[in-house]
């Protein structure tokens, strides 16, 4: 549905409708966004009908029990989360009595929403003087120019520049009552074709289409073929469509194992497929001059171990 144009005279979006928006963005949920913000979910749902109107266009898909994205709403989620980050900074700095310090990170979406959000909380108790800011991007950045002071990569192990924090593996994974519709049980992996595959589309890199054909072939269905395809610009997208129940992703391990020990997803078939590539740790010249990115890097490291030790108690 398009909600037509933009407002005529209008140069700029109010910013008081980006906090309700950024939150909704993060969280793919109204009522969690109105509980972090302390207002209603009715008020949540009028400012993102606002800012909509205002742009003109839809921000997120809105299912029965699902919340996702729109294109133009992921565009505007890296954008508003790097005004409300920069603004936060600026008003942190300008308050007296007040010694912050910093840390930049950028990485990869996947790896950002479904693994590290989650988990900042952690390190917010051991260092509550640091400011963390998460930029978001499929682009390979470059630190330097850029002043980041770190990068967890998505790449082969092989051409790193740094340690690897861990290796990756897929298998197949949905939401449990998906797992056990009486009509189409998930019990042999041909059971598959009844389903629809949820994926990455080519546009976010040949890889992302590569999963369902590696996992299928090295269980030996080369040539299976789902009820239909439907593909997503972003990998948390095909998760959160996982969790609504839509059909059935690869999953990515580690970036998925809280949702499987949770029981928000199950993977119906115990067949791991190892990956080529494995996210690493990359510090810039100025993350090692940054006593706040050493002291990220070893909370990120011993957390990665933490994963690693859990997964290898699992399988």
């Amino acid at each position: 549905m398009s909600l037509g144009s933009p407002r005529r005279g209008r140069s700029a979006v109010p910013l008081d409708l980006l906090p309700g928006f950024e939150a909704a963005a993060r969280l793919l949920s109204f009522s969690r966004a109105a509980e972090e913000l302390s207002l209603t979910q009715s008020a949540i749902s009028r400012q993102i009908k606002a800012l909509e109107e205002e742009i003109g266009t839809d921000l997120f898909v809105r299912g029965h029990r699902s919340l996702a994205l729109t294109q133009a709403g992921q565009e505007l989620q890296l954008a508003a989360s790097e005004v409300l980050a920069c603004m936060r900074e600026v008003i942190l700095r300008l308050q007296p009595g007040t010694e912050r310090f910093r840390v930049t990170v950028t990485t990869v979406p996947g790896f950002a929403s479904l693994w590290l959000i989650p988990r900042l909380a952690n390190f917010a108790v051991l260092a509550p003087q640091v400011d963390v800011r998460i930029a978001v991007s499929h682009r390979l950045v470059d630190l330097e120019r850029d002043q980041i002071d770190l990068a967890v990569r998505y790449c082969s192990p092989k051409s790193a520049g740094g340690p690897i924090l861990f290796e990756e593996q897929f298998q197949p994974v949905c939401a449990p009552e998906l797992c056990r519709d009486p009509d189409h049980p998930l019990r042999e992996i041909s059971d598959l074709c009844r389903h629809p595959f949820l994926e990455q589309s080519e546009d976010s890199g040949p890889q992302a289409l590569l999963d369902w054909k590696l996992w299928l072939r090295s269980v030996g269905h080369p040539d299976l073929a789902p009820l239909r395809t439907i593909s997503f610009s972003q990998y948390d997208s095909v998760i959160a469509a996982a969790l609504a129940g839509q059909g059935v992703a690869m999953g990515r391990l580690p970036l998925i194992s809280g949702y499987l020990r949770e029981g928000r997803l199950v993977a119906p078939f115990s067949d791991l497929y190892s990956s080529t590539k494995a996210y690493c740790l990359v510090r810039s010249r100025f993350g090692a001059q940054n006593a706040a990115a050493e002291e990220f890097c070893t909370w990120l490291i011993a957390e990665t171990r933490k994963e690693a030790l859990e997964l290898s108690k699992e399988h």
